[in-house]
C-alpha cells in the first residue's frame, strides 16, 4: 500500500524487509548444507543439483519480490556461506576440497547465482516496460 505521497507504509516496508531477510538466510542455508553435501554420490551430480537449486532460488526470488533484489539476496548468502566455509582454517583444513565435485558446487554454484541474478534483471527489466501493441 502506497500513502498520497507514493511512500510504502510502514507494515508493508517491514513485511518486504522481513521477506528479504528469508531470501538471504535461505541462501546462506543453501550453501551451508551444499558445502557439506557436495561431495555425495554420485559425483558430481548432486553437486550440480545444488547448482541449479540456487539458481531456481535466485530466479524464484526476484520473481516472487518482481525486483532484481529478491535474486540478489539468496545468491548473496549462498556465495557468503560457500565461500567461507571454502577457505582454510589455521591448521589448514577446509571444507570444500579442490576435487572435481568441489570445483563443479563452488564455480557452478557462483556461476548458476550470477545468472539467476542476470535472468532476474531481465524479468524485472521486460516486466516493467509498457507493452506495444
Amino acid at each position: 500500500m502506497e500513502t498520497q505521497q507514493g511512500q510504502q507504509e510502514p507494515r508493508s516496508r517491514a513485511v518486504s524487509v522481513a521477506i528479504y531477510v528469508v531470501l538471504f538466510v535461505l541462501g546462506a542455508l543453501q550453501g551451508l548444507i551444499g558445502s557439506f553435501q557436495y561431495g555425495q554420490s554420485p559425483v558430481p551430480l548432486v553437486a550440480i543439483i545444488l547448482d541449479v537449486a540456487i539458481f531456481a532460488t535466485c530466479v524464484l526470488g526476484g520473481w516472487a519480490m518482481g525486483s532484481l533484489s529478491g535474486a540478489l539476496f539468496p545468491a548473496v548468502g549462498w556465495i557468503l556461506a560457500s565461500f567461507i566455509l571454502s577457505t582454510g582454517d589455521s591448521q589448514g583444513s577446509v571444507i570444500i576440497t579442490a576435487t572435481t565435485a568441489g570445483e563443479w558446487y563452488l564455480y557452478g554454484g557462483a556461476l548458476a547465482s550470477a545468472i539467476g541474478v542476470g535472468a532476474a534483471f531481465v524479468h524485472s527489466t521486460y516486466s516493467s516496460r509498457p507493452r506495444l501493441r
